[in-house]
């Protein structure tokens, strides 16, 4: 990060996004309902309307307790759009709603069904709340027979919304540049994981990538210029480029002496598989991702800068205010918060009729403070991973992607501090208790269900730090599974729970 100029740094931080939306806060209009919003751009969303005073309902599939300490004074609803009987409560009496729901995550063999079907039920829905207006954010590209899956179940999406009675406000953007977005995490890792990098000819084909920030001046721009009102829009950053020229200028950025050369060898799934094992994002993304590659993806319409006069950033700038978020460790969202699909309606350890059958318990007594403890287990995984055993979890971590799990690239949003549903490479954070409990849920490919706990009890004088596996299974197979584990959890487990002890004496 030391080869950024000083002053590309200093403007990063000194110009928050917040305070440069080129148009004049409307609080009183009535509630804003922002759909998606555990992901990646409606989790970004949610605060800059905040900031400028709007009465905000978010639209998730599982509230907590989380989000209404993350967003004091927002309503949290539970809906899903796959659901058309769940929506009828996050609908009343919304004024705008931001439809920012996909199926990306499910692949390119499902997640165009999925969408129609989830943007009918809204609209259905919102027509039969009185809903004003929707605001829709879609992808660049014409509905043409070379389009790409992904792109044409983007304007699917955006037709469906639009036969109806409420005006939908169209975005349509390119690549999204920013810290933990996806596209962001897959250039950044083939570039400094890999010195040779084959590449389909298709990524000679043009893009005006933009980034979040720009994104969302426009979203919160079109929110409050009524001239934009049942129309549609291109979006997109300030330089269009060749995905080989991004690829070319981030190398440049890291001084990354990195050998490109065309590959006679176009079959995406391939591509998306390989990718997968270096990058944090798994193959269902990357593919419906690397599927819109074969399209250029330009703006042919700028009429929106005349309406809300958003100065877009270039590729570069995005890559430096990208790169400055990850050394401030102040990554806001990722895209790993809504993967896999479905996470947060996964069963939880406690909502069990009857705890896991098969368990590990592993625990140490110390003279040092659960504090201390506490914030020593909150750095686990990541790049500092998980002390001596570290090349058993990655090796686990790998054998996942192999057969199309998560893996452990996915890594972490914050190398210092956690909050329930954060992702721990292959783990996300079920329930935390601070300075006492913390419990993750497996993630990874299992003949069963699987979940990790640490305790802190205080003993007086000392403490006992405690972990403990959990392991539910009904089949025979889940249950040779967990014995053919046991005689690792022993290696694994003490030497993390000794970690995280001296962990505390290096900090």
């Amino acid at each position: 990060m030391a080869l950024f100029k000083s002053t590309e740094r200093v403007a990063a931080r000194e110009r928050p996004y917040q305070y440069m939306i080129p148009t004049s806060p409307v609080p009183d209009m009535g509630p804003v309902l922002v759909t998606g919003a555990s992901g990646y751009v409606g989790g970004r969303l949610v605060p800059v309307l905040m900031d400028r005073g709007y009465t905000i309902r978010v639209m998730v599939r599982t509230p907590s307790a989380c989000l209404a300490k993350q967003w004091p004074g927002v309503m949290c609803s539970a809906g899903d759009a796959l659901r058309p009987e769940t929506l009828k409560k996050p609908l009343e009496g919304i004024h705008t709603a931001f439809y920012l729901i996909h199926s990306l995550a499910l692949g390119p063999d499902q997640f165009d069904e999925a969408d129609i079907l989830a943007a009918s039920n809204f609209r259905e829905a919102a027509e039969e709340a009185g809903v004003k207006r929707i605001i829709y954010l879609g992808g660049l590209g014409d509905l043409t027979p070379g389009l790409s899956d992904h792109l044409s179940s983007r304007i699917r999406v955006a037709l469906t919304l639009r036969n109806s009675s409420i005006p939908v406000t169209v975005l349509r953007a390119a690549v999204i540049i920013g810290s933990g977005s996806a596209s962001y995490e897959i250039i950044h890792s083939l570039i400094t994981r890999l010195r040779v990098l084959p590449l389909p000819r298709f990524v000679d084909r043009q893009c005006q990538p933009i980034s979040i920030r720009d994104v969302l001046k426009y979203l919160v721009g079109v929110l409050e210029t009524p001239e934009t009102i049942g129309k549609s829009f291109d979006i997109g950053g300030a330089d269009v480029l060749t995905y080989r020229e991004m690829m070319e200028e981030f190398a440049h950025m890291l001084n990354r002496r990195v050998a490109m050369f065309h590959f006679p060898f176009n079959y995406i799934p391939a591509y998306a598989y390989v990718a997968s094992l270096v990058t944090p994002v798994p193959a269902p993304i990357i593919r419906s991702l690397m599927e819109g590659l074969r399209n250029n993806v330009v703006c042919r319409d700028v009429h929106i800068r005349g309406l809300v006069p958003v100065e877009p950033i270039s590729y570069r700038e995005a890559l430096v205010r990208a790169m400055d978020r990850e050394e401030q460790d102040q990554i806001r969202t990722r895209w790993a918060d809504a993967y896999p699909p479905a996470h947060e309606l996964a069963i939880k350890l406690r909502e069990m009729r009857k705890l896991p059958r098969f368990t590990a318990v592993y625990s140490l007594e110390t003279d040092q403070t659960a504090i201390s403890l506490f914030q020593s287990i909150c750095c686990i995984g990541g790049k500092e991973g998980w002390f001596q055993t570290n090349w058993m979890w990655r090796l686990r971590g790998f054998m996942d992607r192999l057969i199309g799990g998560v893996g452990i690239q996915r890594g972490r949003r914050s190398a210092a501090s956690l909050k329930i549903g954060d992702v721990i490479d292959f783990w996300r954070v079920e329930d935390l208790v601070s300075g006492r409990h913390l419990l993750l849920r497996a993630e990874m490919l299992l003949p069963g269900r699987a979940w990790l706990e640490f305790n802190i009890n205080d003993n007086g004088a000392t403490r006992t730090l405690q972990i403990k596996a959990w392991f539910h299974t009904r089949t025979l197979f889940g249950k040779l599974y967990w014995y053919a584990l046991v005689p690792f959890h022993g290696i694994v487990f003490k030497d993390l729970i000794k970690g995280i002890e001296k962990a505390v004496n290096k900090s």
